[in-house]
């Protein structure tokens, strides 16, 4: 009998282990679907551009560590101009390059780590970037909640591997239940051959709270309800490099932008979302905040 609750315990253990990994972290696991290879459980853009016979995604080997790993390219592609390399560990909506699902998750770590090399190749061109969102769905309110984030835009360039690691800022005292990480070789403004490579992924450490100026500290949000224009009062003003989210009630980002500290005083335009309630989080200076609003 004690073997069969010790063999049980075991059992759940390494349940919760398993949902508390990335899938296929190394890219050591691919798929062929004819002319190209897709990392498994992760979704490209490849479907997208395979009719120009272009490849944003690919397998690189060796890996560093292991037989391989990914690699990001942004190409050009007829009558689509620069298409960037993406990969999210989940679902992509091709038309929005935007992910729309991730994986079973629930954890609270403390940063994600890797190794990546990554270069940008136009002068007016992006940099590509590193996006990771936890959340959980909340049955009183009906709609997923951020409980953690990090936007991670790769400055100057890699050209051989390096170790990487992003800390995740926390909104929320709870734990996930999904997580979704997006990698892309450009910004908003990709240039031909720009790439990012990316291997051994993990999370690493624990949060059990939320961090100074999380949303524990002071943020009002008016009007609220709200028609147009949403106005953002933080209590840490003087912030720098401002990202604005805002989470429709499945989780999905709807709306995103980098502002200045000025243009979030004077509001952001929320007459396009449907009537309803959303969650805003504005990750700054290594800070994050977060606060509900209803659009009417």
């Amino acid at each position: 009998m004690k073997n069969i609750y010790i063999s049980i315990i075991a059992l759940f253990i390494t349940s919760s282990m398993t949902l508390a990994q990335i899938p296929n972290a190394g890219f050591e696991n691919w798929t062929s679907m004819g002319s190209y290879s897709i990392p498994d459980s992760w979704s490209c853009l490849n479907a997208m551009t395979s009719p120009m016979s272009v490849y944003t995604c690919s397998r690189g080997t060796p890996g560093h560590p292991g037989a391989s790993y990914l690699k990001l390219d942004s190409k050009t592609v007829s009558g689509m101009g620069v298409v960037p390399g993406i990969a999210v560990c989940g679902t992509i909506d091709e038309m929005t390059m935007q992910a729309t699902s991730g994986f079973p998750f629930n954890q609270r770590p403390a940063s994600l780590d890797g190794s990546w090399q990554h270069m940008v190749m136009g002068m007016g061109s992006s940099q590509g970037f590193v996006d990771i969102l936890l959340t959980r769905w909340d049955n009183m309110m009906q709609m997923r909640m951020p409980v953690a984030s990090a936007h991670e835009v790769l400055t100057g360039m890699a050209m051989t591997w390096e170790t990487f690691s992003i800390p995740l800022s926390y909104v929320d005292f709870n734990f996930p239940d999904s997580c979704m990480i997006t990698l892309s070789s450009s910004g908003n403004n990709p240039t031909n051959d720009d790439f990012l490579y990316v291997d051994d992924l993990s999370f690493v450490g624990s949060v059990s709270g939320i961090g100074e100026g999380s949303t524990g500290s002071f943020i009002r949000l008016h009007p609220n309800p709200v028609r147009s224009t949403l106005k953002i009062e933080i209590a840490d003003m003087g912030m720098k490099n401002i990202r604005l989210l805002v989470f429709d009630p499945r989780g999905e980002i709807v709306k995103e932008r980098e502002v200045s500290e000025d243009a979030m005083l004077s509001g952001i335009d929320v007459s396009s979302l449907p009537s309803g309630l959303y969650f805003l989080s504005v990750v700054a200076d290594g800070k994050s905040y977060g606060a509900k609003f209803l659009v009417q």
